[in-house]
């Protein structure tokens, strides 16, 4: 499991072009077929696993603020998890069916990393805090293992803003 905290507020904001989640926190640097994308961050190593494995992936965003409109919400498009990695240009055009995840404090999130999903920038003065949790098989192919996380907690969530 991995934890990311995602934060926007009036001096925290940012916009995300729709995409899908490729990449996982690996343990280490491989050299394996099937095995692409690698980058080092200052958190360690990831990569893009192969299909099979993004296909058994889940993550759980659980909203600690309340997201209306105007507070740079999720926007996804519904199904396309379905349809294996999509290219930046077939997802651009997938957007006229996109939908706005809005939520309450509390709210959870469940979706497929593979799902096409964007955000916008908040237009107001709110603050909107998400913990994104990542979750994927135990068993991984080609020799690669997840990056373990010690006990998981607010604290330890890598910080993403």
């Amino acid at each position: 499991m991995q934890c990311t905290l995602f934060e926007k507020s009036e001096s925290v904001n940012w916009l995300v072009p729709v995409h899908q989640d490729l990449s996982i926190p690996v343990r280490e640097h491989l050299d394996a077929e099937g095995l692409r994308g690698w980058s080092l961050k200052e958190d360690g190593w990831y990569v893009q696993p192969p299909l099979a494995v993004l296909e058994q992936m889940v993550a759980v965003r659980l909203h600690l603020d309340d997201c209306g409109a105007g507070d740079g919400p999720l926007y996804v498009v519904p199904g396309s998890h379905t349809q294996g990695v999509i290219s930046a240009q077939d997802a651009a055009a997938m957007r006229v069916h996109e939908d706005a995840c809005l939520a309450k404090a509390g709210d959870a999130l469940v979706m497929r990393p593979l799902l096409h999903h964007r955000s916008s920038k908040s237009t107001g003065a709110s603050r909107r805090r998400v913990l994104h949790f990542l979750y994927g098989p135990a068993s991984m192919p080609q020799g690669i293992e997840w990056r373990e996380q010690e006990g998981v907690s607010y604290e330890s969530c890598r910080h993403n803003n």
